[in-house]
């Protein structure tokens, strides 16, 4: 898969450093993957959630954070569209994130 983009990454984990190694984690068996539906993801990660408008949540670190990524299969696109802790998703509608 493609992802758009690593300085999502990069710009979250330089505030939160305890989420470097899980989102660099993520985002390499992201790459490497071949999604072309959900159930696929799952193999991947079986914690992910779909929350409709092509966006899933990803668990990171044990649940402390999620990143929410718009994937386009037909395209193999990846797009980071948001990452926080647990408690900012709580409150947070990510279906338009």
């Amino acid at each position: 898969m493609r992802i758009i983009s690593f300085a999502a990454i990069r710009n979250y984990a330089q505030k939160h450093a305890d989420a470097d190694v899980p989102l660099r984690d993520w985002y390499k068996k992201t790459e490497k993957a071949d999604w072309s539906c959900l159930a696929d993801i799952k193999q991947t990660f079986n914690s992910v959630d779909y929350v409709g408008n092509d966006r899933f949540v990803f668990n990171i670190k044990g649940n402390d954070y999620r990143l929410v990524a718009m994937i386009l299969f037909a395209a193999k696109k990846v797009f980071i569209r948001w990452i926080g802790t647990h408690k900012e998703y709580d409150n947070k509608d990510c279906s338009n994130a």
